[in-house]
């Protein structure tokens, strides 16, 4: 019974648009950088990093909830062959034929 996550809808999507705008702002920076003034540059400076800041907290909390998620699918995986031994036993035996299969075709 894997569990849903409590995390903020579009995590995924806010982290990438984040992402490409640090990567937009820094490509602003390397070319236009040398012609900023002093205001413009501060501006620049703290906008990029407000961005990068977002980004990085986006990253912090989906990898949160991809480790939170893979330990209760562990848990779930642990207690279905504690209490289904041979059948778990039979799907890893299936699960190994199939692929040995697939591999021994190329």
């Amino acid at each position: 019974m894997i569990e849903s996550i409590p995390t903020k809808p579009g995590a995924r999507d806010q982290l990438m648009n984040d992402l490409k705008s640090v990567i937009q702002d820094a490509e602003q920076w390397l070319r236009h950088g040398s012609q900023l003034t002093g205001e413009e540059l501060q501006a620049a400076k703290a906008k990029f990093e407000r961005t990068l800041t977002s980004a990085k907290a986006d990253l912090i909390r989906l990898e949160e909830a991809v480790v939170h998620k893979t330990k209760v699918a562990a848990k779930a995986t642990d207690e279905y062959v504690q209490e289904n031994p041979w059948k778990a036993v039979g799907i890893g035996a299936a699960a190994g034929c199939i692929i040995g299969m697939l591999i021994s075709r190329r």
